[in-house]
């Protein structure tokens, strides 16, 4: 049996990521998940991790409950998928804890992508879009009610949105970078072209 195709959408907050997932996902006939979140352990770590109401959460401890999601969303969702043949398209994924934890919150970045590897016993994604949004634009996108990572300061979003772009540069092979500024539809072609182009998956 070929193994599926597994692909990750990564960015910053507002960038259109769950909307470009679910439509990816659904173009494919792929499993759709994301992080955290991605099962039901993960949805507990998720309440968590984005509760405002979780405070003094340390740098290290935000990263293994990321990683403990991950291991559990690759054990559970993701290999399973992958194995039987199945496409997956992930909001979400070892990249954001790269931009997040590690830009953002400063920790070591090596460190950061070692400890995803780990937990994800080598599983990786194929192929990585980033939706590239201005910080500006994402935060009027965002409006008045945000979780815990959606409330840090502009100056932590800026170190996330970098990091991000980082990563497409350090690995243009695995990532494409697409303006998420535009309307839902002219991302989406957008998308299925990086798709076709990178993958040769039928679309």
């Amino acid at each position: 049996m070929t193994r599926g195709r597994f692909i990750a959408f990564e960015g910053g907050e507002a960038c259109g990521k769950s909307t470009q997932a679910a439509r990816l996902a659904d173009a494919l006939d792929a499993v759709l998940t994301r992080e955290p979140g991605g099962t039901a352990i993960g949805a507990q770590l998720r309440a968590v991790l984005l509760d405002p109401a979780t405070v003094d959460l340390s740098a290290r401890a935000e990263a293994l409950l990321m990683a403990a999601d991950r291991a559990q969303h690759v054990a559970e969702v993701i290999e399973p998928a992958l194995a039987a043949g199945r496409h997956v398209v992930t909001d979400r994924f070892a990249g954001s804890s790269i931009a997040y934890q590690g830009h953002g919150r400063g920790l070591p970045v090596e460190e950061i992508r070692d400890l995803s590897m780990w937990a994800t016993g080598g599983v990786w994604p194929d192929l990585v879009i980033l939706l590239d949004v201005p910080p500006a634009e994402a935060d009027r996108r965002l409006g008045a009610a945000r979780d815990r990572m959606e409330a840090e300061p502009v100056s932590f979003h800026d170190a996330v949105i970098e990091g991000f772009r980082a990563q497409a540069t350090a690995e243009p092979q695995r990532w494409v970078v697409i303006d998420g500024t535009p309307s839902i539809e002219v991302v989406s072609a957008a998308v299925v072209a990086a798709v076709v182009e990178r993958l040769q998956l039928p679309l």
